[in-house]
């Protein structure tokens, strides 16, 4: 119990993602090395944040772990042809881990605990893109920096899940489990005042320092084991609607709101032989219907001009609904070790008629390979980890963006399993 509450503790530190979208791969190291495969491919604790009904079919018991998150960011003014860098902050520490403890034969209980999305730029120059010419900017094609200020410019999001979970076995072959998602995320935004012009509140647009929003959603999630070989799984991650980020209230739709999107994800697993299971999900993530994530970023009136920032039902950073592929193999390689690999693909959401906005969220990667392995150390306890490459992409701004957008991304990380 100790070690859970460290773990939890070690949790509430910053998380920050852009893997699929604003949220990563998988959740756990196992999950993570089998390219996020994981709703009907229960294997410890951590399962539980895809598919609450996990909470039945795995081990009491608890996990620890941290991963280094290493994206690279890129933008490219079309008008200007200079490249910029979002990369100040090159490397983020992304903690976890989960707990599980059977009642009785049909009823377990569990807790997980892990960094569901986020996005960080920051621009020590630029960058710069040349005017419109829309109202409050200045005339066409004037050549202005993000920061009038000169100094960095960029975003950070960041969110925590802390969802507290109840699994019941319906019979030998199928469980259901709902999770209470207990959300906290932050933001900050700086040097990005020149877009104030825009905004129906451009006092609360940029530079306002940390702030913070709490909300309360659900994820409901179905198991069945259908025979020794073959499972499959479904979960629903309902839209959480968010607090207000005060702060921000000229530049986040209905006034500094920003919603966490709902996801449906259907899978299964098959033990191919007696040591090798395949896995394989399909998640779909519903930006579209969050205003900050889905909205266009240049969003027009019926007259033709543009809808200030922070307006009701205004501009947000233009993203698509995403449908991610996610398969995983694990090998038992001998008694102790375990072999993993798993694919990822998703087709970026932000498309060439939004890359200016995306340039402060350059979420364009579509493409993950993974690998990772699981160590018995005992009866016990095992040792986990993962690696995972992020393919770079580009998505070229149409005519009226000044943008072009690139990304790939690497991580690593380390987790302990504990059974009891």
């Amino acid at each position: 119990r100790t070690l859970l509450v460290v773990s939890m503790s070690l949790a509430i530190a910053p998380a920050v993602y852009a893997t699929n979208g604003l949220a990563p791969t998988g959740v756990g190291q196992i999950h993570k090395a089998m390219g996020g495969a994981a709703v009907a491919n229960p294997e410890n604790t951590t399962s539980i944040a895809t598919n609450p009904a996990s909470v039945t079919a795995i081990p009491n018991g608890y996990d620890v772990e941290l991963e280094l998150f290493k994206p690279n960011r890129t933008v490219i003014g079309k008008g200007t042809s200079k490249t910029y860098k979002g990369d100040e902050k090159p490397i983020f520490f992304i903690p976890g881990g989960g707990y599980k403890k059977s009642i009785n034969n049909k009823i377990s209980i569990g807790v997980s605990v892990y960094g569901n999305g986020g996005m960080n730029t920051e621009f020590k120059n630029g960058p710069t893109f040349i005017s419109g010419g829309d109202p409050g900017y200045p005339p066409a094609g004037t050549e202005i920096p993000f920061s009038r200020s000169g100094k960095h410019s960029g975003i950070n999001l960041e969110q925590l899940f802390i969802a507290p979970t109840i699994g019941i076995k319906l019979n030998d072959k199928h469980s259901v489990g709902v999770s209470a998602n207990l959300v906290y995320q932050t933001f900050e935004a700086n040097g990005i005042g020149s877009l104030a012009g825009g905004s129906s509140n451009p006092t609360h647009f940029s530079n306002k320092g940390k702030a913070s929003a709490t909300g309360i959603g659900a994820t409901v999630g179905w198991l069945g084991q259908l025979n020794n070989k073959f499972a499959v799984g479904a979960s629903y991650r309902m839209k959480t609607k968010m607090g207000k980020f005060k702060e921000y209230a000229g530049l986040f739709p209905d006034q500094g709101r920003m919603d966490i999107p709902a996801a449906l994800t259907v899978g299964l697993s098959v033990m191919a032989t007696p040591k090798t299971k395949i896995a394989f999900d399909i998640q779909k993530i519903y930006y579209s219907d969050a205003h900050a994530i889905g909205n266009s970023s240049s969003k027009r009136d019926k007259n033709g001009n543009p809808v200030p920032f922070g307006s009701s039902n205004g501009p947000g950073f233009g993203w698509d609904d995403q449908t991610v592929y996610k398969l995983g193999v694990k090998h038992q390689k001998s008694s102790r070790l375990a072999l993993m690999a798993g694919f990822n693909h998703g087709k970026s959401p932000v498309g060439p008629e939004d890359t200016f906005f995306g340039s402060l969220a350059p979420g364009v990667v579509e493409d993950h390979l993974s690998l990772g392995f699981e160590y018995k150390l005992s009866k016990t306890s095992k040792l986990l980890g993962s690696y995972t490459h992020t393919f770079s992409n580009k998505v070229v701004g149409d005519l009226l963006q000044p943008f072009d957008l690139e990304m790939d991304q690497d991580a690593v990380g380390i987790g302990y399993s504990k059974q009891f």
